[in-house]
């Protein structure tokens, strides 16, 4: 199975269904929401699956790209993804393993840009968010976008507010930016 994604660019994804990559259309509006914001930003990919949504990022010129995703073979995946779009200016970082534990890894930077996309049925949510709030790994002018199935709820976490909500279909996006006081 592949997609496309900005550009016509062909990106390679695992057979079945041990990934799902983000819909054609919740992607280009996510991208048309954040329009302007790419060029040069630090993105994180969160459970990134096929890595569509920061080959998308690289392609609309951010300067790094970091994933984190469980599965062995799908870091193959995007890897190879990755390589094929970035440009030598660009730098990426794929890191395998247990998303609330590798971001502990990351403590001490922060992203522009975060996209947040487990399995709708896992208990992701909460940690996860209260890890990105923790470790101050959204910068202080940057937005957190989560995606979500429709019957899901709101999160409150410290440290983050949400700031909009937008439905796809049966998919939702929350995003979020750091608590202004």
């Amino acid at each position: 199975m592949s997609v496309r994604i900005y550009g016509n660019r062909l990106l390679h994804t695992l057979p079945g269904q041990e990934t799902r990559p983000t819909l054609a259309r919740v992607r280009e509006a996510l991208f048309n929401i954040w329009q302007g914001t790419i060029e040069g930003c630090r993105w994180l990919d969160l459970c990134a699956g096929s890595g569509s949504m920061g080959a998308e990022a690289l392609c609309r010129g951010a300067a790094i790209a970091v994933g984190i995703e469980q599965s062995s073979r799908a870091c193959a995946i995007v890897e190879q993804n990755w390589r094929q779009i970035a440009k030598p200016d660009q730098a990426f970082q794929v890191l395998r393993g247990d998303v609330v534990k590798r971001l502990v890894s990351l403590s001490g930077q922060t992203f522009d840009r975060i996209y947040f996309d487990p399995p709708y049925a896992s208990k992701l949510y909460e940690p996860v968010l209260s890890a990105i709030a923790q470790f101050g790994l959204l910068a202080p002018d940057g937005e957190l976008a989560i995606e979500q199935g429709s019957s899901h709820s709101e999160f409150e976490v410290g440290g983050l507010e949400m700031i909009r909500q937008k439905q796809y279909g049966k998919t939702t996006l929350r995003f979020y930016r750091q608590h202004k006081v």
